[in-house]
């Protein structure tokens, strides 16, 4: 044996070792020694024309490159991993290991296509005879994800009525039809691009980066929360320094300055199927920059807007998801968001019509104008939504004012409910504009309904409830809160209308990824109720 391959010996063996332990980067930096090593011996093969020795060499490097590139994927340095499993693959097109690790790296980018076409060509590779059951697993999931992907069709109910048990769903990214454009509320929004049902998924993404913690008291709760903010912002520069793409992705998101000055991104560049554009991993940060960005677009799981459902909904959690970034706020809105694993859901909590923005509420818009206002400057804006700008007239008046100070100082509130109602009819409020009014009361309105006595003195000089609620999700869209009173009523009077109402408003509140029998088990589960 030479001694160049004494020394390709030693650094393969090596090599084989730190992978069997995991430690990718010192296994990468050996691998990428036995790589060069090996390119250098077939240059020089080449001259002395030894075909045998040329052949065993091509083997060696194509099993460098696969090794590599399976520990540059464990890293998520996937666009070189996948570099390598090209070079492995322009080797020995069949080799069976390449094909599953492109396979694999090619469904964490989201590309179930390719993902699709590697697992194929490995299934009729010799050399997977004994791997058919993992080939045919990877090849069912490349097709359950592209399914989800291409049509929006996703289904939680098994995981729901299990209690939300075993492994964290696997869930494709999938785009409904909506796009980005400028926005009347602010900067640039995202708006649906055809009419959209209340329940129908907007959106299914992964979060760039996502942190997750236990809130204590009120001292302790602040300082975990700046610790799990520098954990956030060190996993969002980890996750830059990777990959360019994800690098081009936040930068395209608003610090919060110049929005009107900032471009229009065509969707395509959104879809997993945008191929890499190689690593930045020399390429300056601009912290700054990055930092104000995660300021304007960092979302918490649980929000006003939000509901998260299974184990996570013990933790406190702040993730970056990049479409997700662009929804603006209404006072009111028509969509809402799931929070499953490290995914976010966004469906239509009411029908959205063709060009019109898909808006999230970012603070609790069931409350009074004057509230509404104080939350919306907290936030950095003075909210000019439709509905701030009719209840601004109607909010000029002081009988208002008046029965606001009253429920505020514990008035009976069947009395304020009645006083609202005629003050209605008096001041020719129609239409949507009763239900802005009555949902910036609601919490008036569900104390009467939720009370016999109140019911029993006003309930024939109010609105039923049912009328009540329809009006205000005919503007704000389902809510858990609506939901709760509808469920509480179906209990005392329960019957088919009623029932079907319920369910109406819960694919509003859950969305339609959840079909009938689990989301009878999440209403019952999620408002104590003890079955219809």
């Amino acid at each position: 044996m030479s001694g160049a391959e004494e020394q390709m010996q030693q650094l393969r063996s090596k090599a084989t070792e730190l992978l069997l332990r995991e430690e990718w980067r010192d296994s990468i930096q050996l691998y990428s020694e036995l790589i060069d090593l090996c390119q250098s011996q077939i240059s020089n093969t080449h001259q002395h024309s030894d075909p045998g020795h040329l052949s065993k060499l091509h083997k060696s490097l194509c099993v460098a490159f696969s090794n590599r590139a399976e520990a540059r994927s464990k890293l998520q340095h996937f666009t070189q991993a996948l570099n390598d499993c090209d070079q492995a693959l322009q080797i020995e097109a069949t080799h069976f290991r390449t094909l599953i690790c492109k396979g694999k790296i090619l469904l964490c980018l989201n590309r179930y296509f390719n993902a699709l076409d590697c697992f194929k060509a490995a299934l009729f590779d010799p050399q997977g005879n004994g791997n058919l059951d993992i080939v045919n697993g990877y090849l069912e999931k490349c097709k359950k994800l592209e399914f989800q992907s291409r049509t929006g069709s996703f289904d939680l109910s098994d995981w729901v009525l299990n209690g939300f048990r075993g492994k964290p769903l696997e869930l494709a990214e999938y785009i409904g039809p909506v796009k980005v454009n400028r926005s009347e509320i602010s900067g640039r929004g995202l708006f649906a691009t055809k009419n959209i049902d209340a329940g129908t998924l907007v959106l299914v993404t992964k979060a760039i980066a996502i942190e997750r913690g236990i809130l204590g008291g009120q001292d302790s709760a602040e300082n975990a929360q700046l610790v799990m903010w520098k954990n956030f912002i060190d996993k969002v520069k980890e996750a830059v320094t990777r990959c360019q793409r994800t690098q081009l992705l936040i930068d395209m998101l608003s610090t919060g300055e110049n929005e009107a000055g900032l471009e229009v991104p065509d969707m395509s560049i959104f879809r997993p199927e945008i191929e890499e554009n190689g690593c930045s991993n020399d390429q300056k940060l601009d912290m700054d920059k990055i930092l104000s960005i995660l300021d304007v677009n960092s979302l918490v799981e649980e929000a006003v807007s939000a509901k998260v459902l299974g184990k996570n909904s013990d933790f406190y959690g702040v993730g970056l998801w990049i479409l997700v970034s662009f929804i603006n706020h209404s006072c009111n809105p028509n969509a809402r968001r799931l929070h499953v694993g490290d995914y976010v859901i966004v469906h239509a909590s009411r029908d959205v019509k063709a060009g019109e923005e898909i808006t999230f509420m970012y603070f609790d818009a069931l409350s009074p104008l004057e509230k509404r206002v104080e939350m919306s400057l907290s936030w950095g804006f003075n909210c000019r939504c439709s509905r701030c700008k009719i209840e601004e007239a109607v909010c000029s008046k002081q009988e208002l004012r008046e029965i606001e100070i009253g429920l505020e100082k514990g008035v009976d509130v069947g009395g304020a409910v009645f006083r609202l109602e005629e003050g209605m009819k008096r001041w020719a409020v129609r239409g949507k504009g009763k239900g802005y009014l009555r949902a910036s009361f609601w919490a008036a309105y569900a104390e009467v309904y939720g009370s016999d006595r109140s019911m029993k003195r006003w309930g024939r000089r109010i609105p039923p409830m049912e009328a009540v609620v329809d009006s205000v999700v005919e503007v704000m869209g389902s809510d858990e809160r609506l939901l709760k009173v509808v469920v509480e009523g179906l209990k005392k009077s329960g019957g088919v209308v009623e029932f079907e109402r319920a369910m109406k408003l819960g694919r509003g509140f859950y969305s339609k990824v959840i079909r009938k029998q689990a989301l009878r088990t999440l209403l019952e589960i999620g408002i104590n109720d003890k079955g219809y």
